[in-house]
């Protein structure tokens, strides 16, 4: 029989009105929809009916645009807690993933793991980690902080997070609780295991007082593409929400984390790299266009500047021409990877801070493609089988309307192509991302 084609994977990531900035404004977008608990239900069942791999939340503990205090034009103020909402989303929905973003830079690992391990039980085993370390200045002010940790010291910190969070996962075996009313045993005490972790930024005893869930351990995910970052991802990491703008640049990426994994002793295929698109879909390239330069017409100019900085890694360029080139940046103990990218981006296509500016309010440096359903299709498969990534977040410009026309045109085609699911073939988040199911690390050493 001939073997069966390699399929994409998809996410949905779900950001109230959708991804530009200037989404609020559009005639189709609630203008409430980060406090609309009926919108995400809606998008939530409809990419569940297209068999999307999962939904991911992002967070970010602050008002998500500090130049938002002065101004008021953007509607990214207010937002539910993630796994609040997924906790609700998974009451109405029976496969597709939840996954959420928490931060190891102001949380702690008992509490990140006792939640996530709540949501993979009370979703059947559907949750998934978004491992970030904060970068904002605002977040820091928000938790007991004057100054954002350095960049290198978040990441310490943050893989020693990991590293206790999934030995919490493990505090059970599977069959630790035996429920045994006759006999008076509820759990067999050779079972549960004390993780009595002492480090350099946690002590942790344990054990966690929840029971394994039902994936072994929810999801690992990892946000972020510094070097730092895929030293992370290529350790413990399942999946890689990244950005890309070019193929290269996706190919040598995706290569190098993988490639990086041997060291750690890891099959690559145990890491799906899946990076953000941001799709904007036509009847025609240049009515897609149109479409996208109706979003920016939406975005006010005064917005610009602090979102280019925010971006750049805190680097205020508003005192240089705007119509000049980008001058060298500083190093930044913000967001490294985008600050890098999109200076890249910059330099190659011979953009003005102005050009720049634009663009950023528009996809934030992300991957933007345009056309029909079969030119977006054209360029997700040549990503895809061009070993730039093993699936897509799809970033929708505005929500409802621009995920519900990539599930309704573009699907499909995938479908018709054979690179993507018709159905569900399993129960689980790992089911859907084909992965394994990790033993827990103390089975079969269990003392008499």
């Amino acid at each position: 029989m001939p073997q069966q084609k390699k399929q994409l994977h998809l996410g949905a990531f779900l950001q109230d009105v959708g991804h530009h900035i200037g989404a609020w404004r559009h005639p189709d977008a609630p203008v409430n929809a980060g406090m609309n608990l009926e919108h995400f239900k809606l998008l939530a069942r409809r990419a569940e009916a297209a068999k999307f791999d999962m939904i991911f939340l992002g967070d970010q503990m602050t008002f998500q645009y500090e130049e938002d205090e002065h101004i008021g034009r953007t509607t990214r103020t207010v937002n539910y807690e993630p796994l609040t909402l997924l906790s609700a989303l998974a009451m109405i929905t029976d496969k597709i993933g939840l996954v959420a973003t928490a931060s190891t830079s102001y949380n702690e690992p008992f509490n990140v793991a006792r939640r996530f391990a709540s949501l993979d039980h009370i979703s059947a085993g559907r949750s998934g980690w978004n491992v970030v370390t904060s970068w904002t200045l605002g977040e820091a002010l928000n938790f007991n902080r004057d100054e954002v940790m350095e960049h290198g010291l978040r990441y310490q910190r943050a893989q020693e997070f990991v590293d206790v969070v999934q030995g919490l996962w493990d505090s059970w075996e599977d069959d630790a609780l035996l429920n045994d009313k006759a006999s008076g045993h509820f759990f067999d005490p050779r079972k549960l295991h004390v993780l009595d972790h002492q480090g350099r930024f946690f002590k942790v005893r344990g054990p966690l007082n929840i029971s394994r869930s039902v994936q072994g351990q929810p999801v690992l995910v990892q946000a972020g593409s510094s070097d730092d970052g895929q030293d992370l991802a290529a350790r413990r990491a399942e999946v890689i929400f990244t950005a890309q703008r070019t193929l290269g640049e996706a190919q040598a990426f995706y290569r190098g984390v993988k490639e990086k994994m041997a060291a750690h002793g890891r099959d690559p295929d145990t890491l799906k790299i899946m990076p953000g698109v941001f799709p904007i879909i036509g009847e025609s390239e240049a009515h897609a266009r149109e479409k996208f330069e109706q979003l920016q017409a939406w975005v006010d100019p005064e917005i610009g500047w602090p979102v280019l900085a925010r971006h750049l890694g805190g680097v205020d360029l508003s005192s240089y021409p705007l119509d000049g080139p980008l001058p060298e940046l500083p190093p930044t103990q913000g967001n490294q990877s985008r600050q890098g990218l999109l200076a890249a981006f910059a330099r190659r296509e011979n953009l003005t801070i102005r050009q720049l500016y634009w663009h950023v309010t528009g996809t934030r440096g992300h991957w933007a493609i345009f056309g029909t359903a079969a030119q977006i299709a054209d360029q997700l498969e040549e990503r895809f089988t061009g070993g730039g990534a093993d699936g897509f977040n799809i970033m929708a410009p505005w929500l409802p309307g621009g995920l519900l026309e990539f599930i309704d045109r573009v699907v499909p085609e995938l479908r018709r192509r054979g690179l993507f699911r018709h159905d569900y073939t399993g129960a689980t988040l790992r089911d859907h991302l084909g992965l394994a199911r990790p033993a827990n690390r103390y089975a079969g050493r269990a003392t008499s």
